[in-house]
């Protein structure tokens, strides 16, 4: 077991002397990068700034027990911390807060966060992983106040999980379960769902996770009494206080943010209780200051009185640490000892603002170039073609004129410049157009890319294995199936683990995971309570830490819970990243076809438009579930899979080659060939559109039938295109509300696919009425499109075009 900070600091007093002489001057590096920030964003260099000034010590005292291998999920005030721990560099906060796209300068997100957001790069640039245990991690912050909360229960979690679970490369993941997962939060979003979540869920679940809350009195301009029910969030905390003998609650200690020596005591002890114990601790940093107020956004002058103002100023956590640096003198052998004199620490400060100005220059310097270069490499080719149209002459002065120049004013000029010159046939101009598609792939990928994955494990790289029959295959129920492939894969894969509401003991409500949790046990197949935003939370913190969870949502319309953490954070990881951070979490749920308000919803429109970075994979029947898993397992993106609910009772062929076989993503299948008209469907409504296809038979009308099976991605060969091709008709049959999936199925068909070129109608989509189901026994029937519904409808087309053979029903 590793040791704790309290266990290695018997230190001579040179060592300690240095060592609070390089906290002086991290704190001051700390602290000039916040004032001259401030003074970038005033000036117009940078667009926003948001610092952590008046945090230092608290961060300084945080960084001494974060080891290799640790975690930190935090928000955008931590930069003494990331400087300490050396995830941060001067040049590289000020390279973030120009918003410079190269990685090498800008790791932690290449452009693509505001300043003050920090990460560690996990992955090789091949996407593979690196050794998490040889380096300090930071997961990637997000914005939304207290969304960074879930996932750090899944990253302290995940070392309580490795004290048991091994399996080929988990040694570069964990030392034997013995990391720590370090949170931090303003003490006004501790007013969020997200914190008492989490908070609740690390105290039952008994998991190494410290949570530091700085806490400065204010959210934003709101004083914290109005924030919550107690103004002091550790009182209000009182009752998660663990006691002795029992296995539950965390410790909870409060502590000054100025009171440097309180502060190393207070994280010394916090690391010895969450390592050693594998315990939540909560650390309350009271009496913060914010020197320069909340952002650039506006001046804290606004909402705090003269009296707080002062009170800051004195109490300002680099002010105090200098009295308390002067004030010691221990005597050692007969001889008083010091730390350091006045003029020793004016030196420090006057160093510290002369290393920030050198890295802002450089950052600054640096991030010109790039618009320099761009401009020496594409304005020449642009000024070619002021003989052949007199307009560019006036776009290339206008452009000279700009005091300030961005990319944007650039490719602006260019494109400017091709369109004042369309239609003319030159060497000046195809040159131009050849420098402009080199230069929008380079902003492109700058910009644009790692939405999802693009390494070698990419979803779309799995080969497709088809399901293995022969005269011994057993007709069982769906549950059956994706039960005994779950068997196939937790045995396959050890490093699989499911959790979510009933998942464990009982095996699912709907019994898909029967008998797992005792075969395989409550680590690898467990219950949890009743939180999905956390049991999400769980799965990005998992995933993170190489293992790969599946996080059960049970039912579809619960998956609303957990949409701000799909949106904001898993959907975004690997971009907001540039390819630095994965967390290959799939989601299971179940849903579609049933009655009752809260049991029957189809949030698929806004899982779409919401959820962008993650595949959203909607398969029909059970055996194509199980299939959809086992290629997710071999993949590095993120998914939601949408089991049918309706299905586990309902009889399948069941596969020889369980835990093997794969359904590709992005491919569609054609159920049913026919002649006169396509119809798209997914999911349950599959059943209902292959009973309404033979219905049309009868009526003389040849249906096509495809399940796209995977919404996200959507047909990547134009399949679709191709049936429309045949039948010159395309009937879209969904039932989410209208204007919902089938509008984005539309829109992918006809404007991606182009397929409106081959229609001889208009095309048509039948979805379901803007309400959810009512409970009644026909809800379903009379709220989602039916057999009749599709029957009626898609006939009408056809009577259209020829009344006399398909004469009107009504």
């Amino acid at each position: 077991m590793q040791t704790t900070y309290i266990e290695t600091q018997q230190i001579s007093f040179q060592d300690f002397k240095n060592q609070i002489l390089e906290d002086y001057r991290l704190g001051r590096i700390s602290r000039e990068m916040s004032y001259l920030g401030r003074r970038e964003v005033l000036t117009g260099k940078a667009k926003f700034g948001i610092f952590g000034d008046g945090k230092e010590l608290p961060q300084l005292a945080m960084a001494k027990v974060f080891r290799n291998g640790d975690f930190r999920s935090g928000y955008y005030r931590d930069q003494t911390f990331a400087l300490a721990v050396n995830a941060l560099t001067v040049e590289s906060f000020f390279a973030q807060l120009y918003a410079d796209t190269s990685v090498e300068r800008e790791p932690a997100s290449a452009g693509r966060q505001m300043n003050g957001h920090f990460a560690t790069r996990s992955l090789n640039e091949d996407g593979s992983w690196k050794d998490l245990t040889a380096q300090k991690n930071i997961s990637s912050d997000i914005s939304p106040t207290a969304g960074q909360m879930p996932r750090l229960l899944g990253l302290a979690q995940a070392s309580k999980i490795y004290k048991s679970v091994k399996f080929e490369g988990s040694e570069k993941f964990s030392k034997e379960g013995n990391e720590i997962a370090f949170g931090t939060i303003g003490d006004a979003s501790t007013a969020e769902g997200h914190f008492w979540e989490t908070l609740n869920a690390a105290c039952a679940l008994q998991v190494p996770m410290i949570v530091s809350i700085w806490d400065d009195g204010y959210g934003i301009s709101v004083p914290t009494k109005n924030q919550r029910a107690k103004a002091d969030i550790a009182e209000m905390l009182s009752g998660f206080q663990r006691k002795e003998g029992e296995n539950q609650g965390c410790e909870i200690i409060q502590v000054k943010a100025w009171d440097y020596p309180s502060l190393l005591d207070a994280y010394a002890r916090a690391e010895h209780f969450a390592r050693t114990e594998s315990i939540p601790v909560v650390v309350h940093v009271i009496e913060v200051t914010q020197p320069q107020g909340h952002s650039t956004s506006g001046s804290h002058e606004r909402y705090k009185n003269e009296e707080r103002l002062s009170w800051e100023s004195a109490f300002d956590g680099m002010v105090k640490f200098k009295e308390w640096i002067l004030n010691y003198s221990i005597e050692i052998e007969g001889k008083e000892e010091i730390i350091a004199s006045a003029e020793e620490l004016d030196a420090v400060d006057e160093e510290a603002k002369k290393i920030v100005k050198a890295g802002q220059k450089n950052a600054w310097e640096n991030y010109q170039k790039t618009i320099t270069d761009l401009i020496q490499s594409i304005l020449p080719s642009v000024e070619n073609l002021k003989g052949q149209n007199a307009e560019i002459e006036g776009y290339i002065g206008q452009f000279n004129k700009l005091v300030s120049k961005a990319k944007k004013d650039v490719f602006h000029l260019v494109r400017k410049s091709l369109l004042a010159t369309r239609g003319t046939n030159s060497a000046e101009r195809s040159q131009l157009m050849q420098k402009y598609n080199e230069i929008f792939e380079v902003e492109k990928d700058n910009y644009s890319s790692h939405l999802y994955s693009q390494s070698q494990w990419k979803a779309e790289n799995v080969k497709e294995v088809k399901p293995v029959f022969s005269e011994n295959s057993e007709e069982v129920d769906g549950r059956v199936v994706v039960r005994n492939n779950f068997d196939k894969i937790f045995e396959k894969y050890p490093e699989t683990l499911v959790f979510g509401e009933d998942a464990g003991n009982i095996g699912d409500v709907n019994q898909g995971l029967e008998g797992m949790q005792e075969k395989y046990g409550d680590i690898r197949v467990a219950d949890t309570g009743i939180r999905e935003a956390t049991i999400l939370g769980q799965g990005i913190g998992m995933a993170m830490r190489g293992l790969r969870p599946i996080a059960e949502i049970q039912y579809l319309d619960y998956i609303l819970y957990c949409l701000q953490g799909m949106s904001d954070d898993l959907a975004t990881v690997q971009y907001r990243t540039k390819g630095g951070q994965k967390a290959p979490v799939i989601i299971r749920t179940r849903g579609h076809r049933l009655e009752g308000v809260w049991h029957s919803g189809s949030p698929m429109a806004g899982i779409l438009n919401l959820s962008k970075g993650i595949l959203v994979l909607v398969p029909r029947n059970l055996t194509k579930a199980a299939g959809f898993y086992n290629t997710m397992l071999q993949s590095d993106d993120p998914a939601v899979i949408v089991e049918c609910l309706n299905g586990y009772r309902l009889k399948e062929k069941q596969p020889d080659n369980l835990g093997e076989f794969t359904v590709p993503v992005g491919k569609i299948e054609v159920t049913k060939e026919g002649k006169d008209v396509t119809l798209v469907t997914y999911g349950s409504t599959w059943r209902i559109v292959m009973d309404a296809a033979e219905e049309l038979e009868k009526l003389g009308i040849s249906a096509e039938v495809i399940d796209v099976q995977s919404l996200i991605p959507f047909d990547l060969t134009n399949e679709i295109a191709e049936s429309v091709k045949k039948t010159n008709r395309l009937v879209v049959i969904d039932e989410d509300v209208q204007g919902g999936t089938s509008a984005f199925i539309l829109q992918q068909i006809l404007e991606k696919q182009k397929a409106f070129r081959f229609l001889d109608s208009d095309p048509l989509t039948i979805a379901a009425n803007d309400h959810r189901p009512a409970y009644a026994s026909d809800g379903d029937y009379f709220s989602k499109p039916s057999s009749d519904d599709m029957v009626e409808r898609i006939y009408a087309l056809f009577n259209e075009t020829n009344p006399q053979k398909y004469p009107a029903i009504f």
